[in-house]
């Protein structure tokens, strides 16, 4: 059975919703603003899981496999006259900068110790917890003060080829002996509050997965400018000279990652509300029921 998709995900939560705030009690007034609130450091990991899905299906399926069949990718892509795509980092720069203009206040920053770019070069406070996550490759968590964010940091490790001979061959680049599996930088996810609502979560997760739109339209817009382009449509690049369109790469994120971020988020309303349930199924029929099941118990 296929998974769900997201606009089931956002169905199966809007009965939770009901469940949680309409057939409970009414929470007392000085409580929460909405009822329930989850806490950032645990809803920051969440969108963190939505973005590997989206970078390895970037990775593997559009870069890697689209190099076989002829499509390059380059750090200078966006320059008039190179027929190229952006690499995996340069992907994940083009969602961060559709989050920097959405009213959601998520914000989303690659960051290293040796970047080619000086302005991505860990300071201060996150340049110490780089240092743990190089050590430990564990994510860190924190209140940055000098921002006002809370924040946290996942380790970005070197997992294909171009991205290592791109940053080992760059002339402006301060380390040239990367390999794979180095951790060769940090994804750091930033948020105002310290929680969010079920809304506002939601929210992040769509604000995310318009990032990923945009940044793959930005491709699809530049390959008009290919002499010769390839067909877009719903093959991908490894059946051939194809590339996928939004809509198909979208579907194909939403297919990967929305079972395990309904289940996180249901995962968190548990604790949350201090009602253990049972768990629920990614089957949306399943999870519907048992939803409803918990609602009349």
């Amino acid at each position: 059975m296929s998974s769900p998709s997201f606009v089931m995900t956002v169905l199966i939560l809007t009965v939770l919703i009901v469940y949680l705030f309409v057939s409970a009690p009414p929470p007392l007034p000085e409580a929460t603003r909405s009822g329930v609130l989850l806490p950032i450091e645990s809803v920051l990991p969440l969108v963190a899981a939505e973005n590997d899905v989206a970078r390895a299906l970037w990775t593997q399926e559009i870069v890697g496999a689209g190099q076989k069949a002829g499509l390059k990718f380059k750090e200078d892509w966006r320059e008039k006259g190179v027929e190229a795509g952006p690499l995996p980092a340069l992907f994940l720069r083009e969602t961060a900068k559709s989050l920097e203009t959405n009213p959601v206040r998520l914000s989303l920053y690659l960051g290293s110790d040796f970047p080619i770019n000086a302005a991505n070069k860990f300071e201060g406070l996150q340049a110490e917890k780089f240092q743990s996550i190089k050590t430990t490759r564990e994510p860190q968590f924190f209140y940055a003060a000098d921002t006002a964010l809370h924040t946290a940091m996942f380790a970005d490790v070197a997992i294909v080829q171009p991205c290592i001979d791109c940053h080992n061959e760059h002339k402006e680049s301060p380390k040239n002996d990367w390999k794979l599996q180095d951790v060769m930088g940090a994804t750091t996810w930033s948020y105002p509050t310290a929680d969010v609502t079920l809304e506002e979560a939601l929210n992040m997760v769509e604000a995310l997965r318009q990032g990923f739109r945009d940044a793959y339209s930005a491709y699809i817009e530049k390959t008009e400018s290919f002499a010769h382009r390839p067909f877009i449509g719903d093959k991908w690049p490894r059946e051939g000279y194809f590339l996928p369109t939004a809509d198909v790469f979208l579907n194909e994120i939403d297919q990967r990652a929305s079972p395990k971020t309904l289940q996180s988020l249901l995962a968190l309303l548990d604790t949350a509300t201090r009602k253990p349930k049972a768990p629920v199924s990614s089957d949306p029929a399943t999870a519907k029921s048992a939803i409803v099941r918990q609602e009349t118990e």
